[in-house]
Parts: C-alpha cells; structure tokens; sequence
C-alpha cells in the first residue's frame, strides 16, 4: 500500500497547505496590511484575516465533501470523498495509470475496493501467478478490516476528518483581497497570494458561515483544485451486501 499511504500524505499536506498556510515549507511570519477599507463582503477585514476567518469557520465543521484534483509525481490524483468527523466516509480515489480506489468507512471498520489496475500496482513485486489469483478473487469485490489494522492506517487519509482537520491552523499569511465570484452557485470572495512556488487562490463563502469553498494552488510541484462542499450534512454509508465482500486470507473453495 505504500502508493497510496504516500499519496494520502501528499494529498493531506496539499489540504493543510491550503495555498495560504505552510506545510513542509518556510514558516516564517509574513507582513500583514491592516484591515481593507474596500466596500463589499468583509469590508471591514484585511485579507489575511479574511483567510483565518474561514480557517477557523472550516475547522468546526462535523462533516464535509471533498474534491481534489492534483497533480503529482505519481500522476495525477483525483480524490472526491465525503467524510465526517464522526468517522464516516465515502469516496474514491484514482491515482493516474495506478488506477482506482472505492472507501467506506463507518467506525472502526473500513471497507476498500481496488480495480484491476490498482490491484496490480499494490502487489508489484508479488509472483505474477499470486498477483493473477488476487486479480481473480478481489476485482469486482470489497474487502474488510479494521481501522487499526497496520495495512488500512496507511489509506486513513483519504477518510480522516478529524485529524485534517486538526491541521487547519490560522496562519501569517498575505492573502489579498480579489474581487468576488461563485462556486457552484455561491457567492465567494476571492483571496489570493504568491509566493516563490506559485500562486494559490482560496474563494471563501460570502453568505452564511465563511467556509472555505474553493482552493487552487498554480506552479510549484503538485498543483492543485480542491472544492469542498456540504458543510455539517450526515454522512451516509451503506455497507455492503455480505456476498460482495471477500477476505483475501481466507483460501478460496
């Protein structure tokens, strides 16, 4: 699993980085202007207080949609995942020509599905003839296991809100105010900054709660898209039918 256990932290620092917070990178403090006297959502805010704001507002957030679409050097990760921080989860993950990934999770207990192509890649190295027997028993089929298990901690990731969440920490940061727009039919405030890697936007909503809607990062070595979506609404998982799971240490017949 060691694909997708690295891929899971590329992905979690890319959503703690947030285009304006540090994750891996210089933490030095920033200079911050004082508060924008601009008219329009925040008029009374500066920026980077706009930023902490929707930090601060995202982070109490019970349950959450994420989209990211990133890439890396791996190839490309597209994740879309629902998540609480209760512990239920549902989504998938799909890591370039390494294929794709199904997640449940409802407490302790995780169910994970693997097409063909990912299957093959998680047991390069295997005997050809064990990895066609894996091929044969799995595809098509979910596996079960607990969340403590050394082999599943590895893809909780992918499915752990509270500990992304954790991560969400206000920042000096020099976020800029940018003009207004929308996500998906709601209006946001765009803030951005630069930096020597690249340029990231955070859009930030504008009515309601100040979520956090949209953040894309440009340049540097893993852009990123990330959309999040469905603040505080329950997160449904159906487990599934006993006769599609299958336990790959069981012998078969």
């Amino acid at each position: 699993m060691r694909l997708l256990a690295r891929t899971a932290a590329n992905t979690l620092c890319a959503l703690t980085v947030l285009g304006l917070a540090a994750c891996g990178t210089d933490t030095s403090p920033t200079k911050t202007t004082g508060p924008s006297k601009s008219v329009g959502p925040f008029a009374d805010m500066s920026g980077p207080e706009v930023a902490n704001k929707a930090l601060k507002t995202t982070k109490k957030a019970k349950s959450m949609k994420i989209a990211v679409d990133m890439k890396t050097t791996d190839g490309p990760v597209s994740a879309h995942i629902a998540m609480s921080t209760s512990g239920n989860c549902t989504g998938t993950v799909s890591i370039g020509p390494a294929g794709t990934m199904e997640i449940l999770r409802t407490g302790d207990t995780i169910y994970t599905k693997f097409d063909e192509a990912m299957l093959r890649e998680q047991s390069k190295g295997e005997p050809a003839a064990d990895v066609d027997a894996a091929v044969d028993l799995l595809v098509g089929h979910w596996m079960k296991s607990k969340a403590s298990d050394p082999d599943t901690k590895d893809m909780l990731g992918f499915c752990d809100l509270g500990s992304l969440l954790k991560d969400f920490e206000t920042n000096d940061n020099a976020a800029r105010k940018d003009g207004e727009t929308t996500v998906d039919g709601q209006r946001a405030l765009r803030l951005t900054e630069k930096d020597s890697e690249g340029t990231y936007t955070m859009l930030v909503a504008t009515e309601g709660d100040p979520y956090m809607l949209k953040v894309d990062s440009k340049g540097g070595k893993e852009p990123m898209t990330m959309t999040l979506s469905d603040f505080n609404k329950p997160v449904v998982v159906k487990e599934p039918a006993a006769k599609d799971i299958v336990d790959p240490d069981k012998p078969a017949g």
